[in-house]
């Protein structure tokens, strides 16, 4: 190898991350394998520190639900709520319970404290009201969306009341039913009633946007971009029931590509108010086509960060995570001949690596992919290695 892959490796530090870029990007990217280690979450802690103190990022966004961030945001900016609280109810897929994420919200408010508006950090969920079995009644959303609407806008331009969307929208059990992610039949989504709202909620969006400038003079910067967040999870939910309902093969890649377009849309909302770092899975922020296997059927969608990356071309930067070993899930130490393994064989416990130097040294002798035990953890495809901007490699993740 005519590269040392000791000389493209650095430490884990936001100033080394930097140094792999042409530019500071509006969006920042890092990726990890798994979900539920502590290790990746205190790794992604340190990083936004750093990029806060040293380069001026103020906002981070993770793959937690979109609505239940606002509540984090608020915690973190305005103090509103306790930490206990926050943490109940501000996260989605059980992140509430990390300890990790517990500290980074009692740190952001620390860290708040005593600013003016200007310097504070925000907190954002960039994922949908989705859990694996279900997905949230629009309910919340376009409520909220239609309450902001009443106020500030001539009423006789509503598309509806509010009477109106509560008899349209039922109970909410009719839209959470888990039955309904394997079972089409079992899904509200493509009842006449489901398609009343999603004409509704797209004349709501589009009276949104059509007074702007009324609703920005009216209200604020803050409330506008709240209501428009309200919007497309509205239509984004009601997207979701629909293809919940369909009992065609194109069902589930259409649900899982739905999932990522509203994390791209997120992510695009995010980068507009300015440089933010973000934090999900690998596969739902790399630049190239996402795949997985879903009760044995072989799925392929955009993740959001190639339809990010599309849209923002170098002010997108994506940093994946890879592994060595995390034994208490049965992941042991990699072969030597996969790019964990090359990495495993560095004496450092973790490291940062130029990406695309490295899949430039290693293209003469390509390595094997590696294959893992646990379904949790994704290994790193040997062939997408160019796409990242770089990687980061943690040897051991202890159990915890």
């Amino acid at each position: 190898m005519a590269t040392d892959i000791k000389d493209i490796t650095d430490a884990v530090e936001a100033a080394a991350v930097m140094k792999l870029l042409p530019t500071r990007p509006r969006l920042l990217a890092l990726g990890e394998p798994t979900h539920g280690e502590e290790s990746l979450l205190e790794t992604r802690n340190e990083l936004f520190r750093g990029l806060v103190e040293q380069e001026g990022y103020r906002t981070i966004a993770i793959e937690s639900d979109c609505l239940r961030g606002l509540v984090v945001d608020a915690y973190v900016t305005a103090g509103t709520g306790t930490l206990d609280e926050v943490m109940e109810h501000g996260f989605s897929h059980g992140w509430g319970s990390s300890a990790a994420n517990r500290e980074l919200v009692r740190w952001m408010r620390a860290h708040n404290e005593e600013r003016p508006a200007s310097e504070r950090l925000g907190f954002a969920g960039i994922d949908g009201p989705l859990e694996i079995a279900a997905a949230e009644s629009p309910r919340r959303a376009l409520t909220a969306l239609h309450g902001y609407l009443t106020a500030h806008v001539d009423p006789d331009l509503l598309a509806c009341t509010p009477e109106t969307l509560d008899t349209l929208l039922g109970t909410d059990d009719r839209w959470t039913e888990p039955a309904a992610m394997m079972d089409p039949s079992r899904s509200f989504g493509q009842s006449a009633e489901a398609g009343r709202l999603r004409l509704l909620a797209d004349d709501l969006v589009a009276l949104l946007d059509a007074h702007e400038p009324q609703l920005l003079a009216a209200t604020s910067r803050d409330d506008f971009d709240r209501a428009s967040l309200y919007g497309r999870t509205a239509l984004g939910l009601l997207r979701y029931h629909h293809w919940m309902a369909d009992a065609s093969p194109a069902r589930l890649p259409r649900l899982v590509g739905l999932r990522d377009r509203m994390m791209a849309e997120n992510l695009l909302a995010v980068a507009a108010r300015g440089p933010a770092f973000v934090h999900a899975h690998n596969s739902h922020l790399q630049r190239h086509e996402s795949s997985t296997r879903m009760g044995g059927t072989p799925l392929r969608w955009w993740s959001a960060g190639a339809l990010v990356s599309a849209r923002l071309g170098t002010e997108y930067a994506f940093v994946a995570t890879a592994l060595g070993t995390i034994r208490h899930q049965g992941v042991d130490t990699p072969r030597p001949d996969t790019v964990e393994g090359l990495l495993y064989a560095l004496p450092r416990d973790r490291c940062l690596v130029d990406a695309p130097r490295l899949a430039a040294a290693l293209h003469d002798a390509p390595p094997a992919p590696r294959v893992s035990p646990w379904f949790g953890y994704a290994p790193l495809d040997p062939a997408h290695l160019a796409d990242s901007d770089g990687l980061v490699f943690l040897k051991d993740l202890p159990q915890r």
